[in-house]
């Protein structure tokens, strides 16, 4: 069993620096990953001339998978049910980012098959290091 989901408690939370100083190359890499070569996130010339941006900047998506880092890390794969978030600013190259995961609700969930299920609802906030929210979201893991 995963020794941090027996032992949760309501209001528990977890933090921990998810990715420091995102690079260019990061950014491009998930482009390449992803299929999505939004000049928004690739061409600098793009996004500060033609859209108006100071630079370039990270996928929305690219932020909730360096979110779901901390997510996995915590809890088995099989176990995450539930995995949502709301994009808040933008990341930028450069950006250190802190995920926190708070755990919100432990219900126990009636299961004919299987005893002792527990229905676990999660907060998550990631920052960036002025403090500034960048990704707000939830997930349920049952175990």
């Amino acid at each position: 069993m995963n020794k941090v989901i027996d032992n949760l408690e309501v209001g528990q939370s977890f933090k921990e620096v998810i990715v420091e100083n995102l690079s260019r190359t990061q950014i491009v890499q998930y482009a390449g990953a992803s299929g999505d070569f939004n000049p928004l996130h690739t061409d600098e010339v793009f996004a500060r001339d033609v859209a108006g941006y100071p630079s370039t900047f990270a996928h929305g998506m690219l932020g909730m998978a360096l979110t779901g880092k901390l997510l996995t890390k915590l809890f088995d794969n099989h176990l995450i049910k539930k995995f949502g978030v709301r994009f808040q600013s933008i990341i930028w190259p450069g950006d250190t980012l802190t995920a926190e995961i708070i755990v919100t609700s432990i219900e126990s969930v009636d299961d004919k098959e299987v005893t002792d299920v527990k229905k676990i609802e999660l907060e998550i906030n990631t920052s960036n290091q002025d403090d500034q929210v960048v990704i707000k979201g939830t997930a349920i893991i049952i175990r």
